[in-house]
């Protein structure tokens, strides 16, 4: 039986120096966020994340965050401890890289994701202002030059036309795309968008990418209110399933949801949203090759985190 299984985005922090990607949560939020320094999550509670989902069975789509939120090395000692806790290199997402920094981010990291976001170029363009997609595409040719995996991320939903996944097909045979994660667009209250795309929309860009490219790994987004058309998107060639808030909504109903149409799908879900693993977390974190003096707020975040989980699941 073909298998699937959930990718969780782990986010470093909710500033970004650009800032105005007129679909982004971030852009409605820069004028409340001025100093980077007060929306960067703590190290403790990053790594309580990596502790859940490695337990979980979750594989980490990347490690995320806005332009300019963390020195290179601080991103290197986040992604360092990490890849130890997971127990494998990971994916980065954190904006345009030039070389000197992928060099230095190159012991712990598999592959880089540029945010692509609409492969319309003019519609990219006024979409993505501070954005170009040359950008993008230079670092995506260093990552080939260092021997890195290249990913992209594509928002369905942004004016785009089905015509225009050919032009997809074009950039991923250009650059050699390795990976491609597609989201619907889930509107953000104070940008110029009301609704996400039609799931037959959704469904043929996911389709058409993987009947051109049979190799690549397609991850596909999905929220609370598009739970139902994941066994279509499995169907039409995704691998797994991301965006869904896993830790708030763990063991609630659309947690359930998503296994069933994994079910429905014929696909085996590989880990678990809904039931909590039977391990001593505490012995997990001690076991860590980290500051010691990181361990307790580590363990008191990890017991936050567990705490909502296990709430869900009572309640349920």
């Amino acid at each position: 039986m073909e298998t699937t299984h959930f990718e969780r985005a782990v986010f470093l922090s909710w500033y970004c120096a650009k800032g105005d990607c007129k679909f982004c949560y971030m852009s409605t939020q820069k004028e409340r966020i001025k100093d980077p320094a007060k929306a960067r999550r703590t190290i403790a509670s990053i790594l309580a994340e990596a502790i859940i989902c490695k337990a979980c069975g979750w594989k980490i789509e990347f490690l995320s965050g806005g332009y300019h939120a963390f020195s290179t090395k601080e991103i290197k000692e986040i992604t360092k401890q990490v890849s130890k806790i997971l127990g494998e290199k990971q994916w980065l997402n954190i904006g345009v890289l030039n070389k000197k920094e992928i060099e230095e981010l190159l012991p712990y990291t598999k592959g880089i994701c540029g945010t692509i976001e609409c492969i319309n170029p003019k519609l990219q363009k006024d979409l993505c202002p501070s954005k170009p997609i040359e950008e993008t595409t230079k670092m995506l040719k260093i990552c080939g030059e260092l021997g890195l995996k290249k990913a992209i991320t594509i928002i369905i939903g942004l004016g785009e036309t089905l015509d225009d996944i050919v032009l997809l097909k074009e950039f991923i045979k250009n650059h050699g795309i390795d990976r491609v994660t597609f989201y619907a667009l889930n509107p953000h209250p104070g940008t110029q968008f009301k609704q996400g795309p039609k799931t037959s929309d959704y469904i043929k860009w996911i389709s058409e990418t993987r009947k051109e490219f049979p190799q690549i790994e397609i991850v596909a987004g999905s929220w609370v209110n598009r739970l139902a058309e994941i066994s279509h998107l499995l169907n039409a060639g995704a691998d797994s399933i991301t965006k869904f808030p896993s830790i708030k909504l763990f063991g609630t109903k659309y947690a359930q949801q998503i296994e069933e149409q994994a079910k429905k799908a014929g696909r085996l879900f590989q880990g678990t949203l809904t039931k909590m693993p039977d391990i001593d977390w505490n012995k997990e974190v001690d076991k860590l090759d980290i500051d010691a003096k990181l361990k307790e707020p580590l363990k008191q975040k990890l017991q936050q985190y567990l705490k909502a989980m296990g709430k869900n699941i009572k309640n349920n």
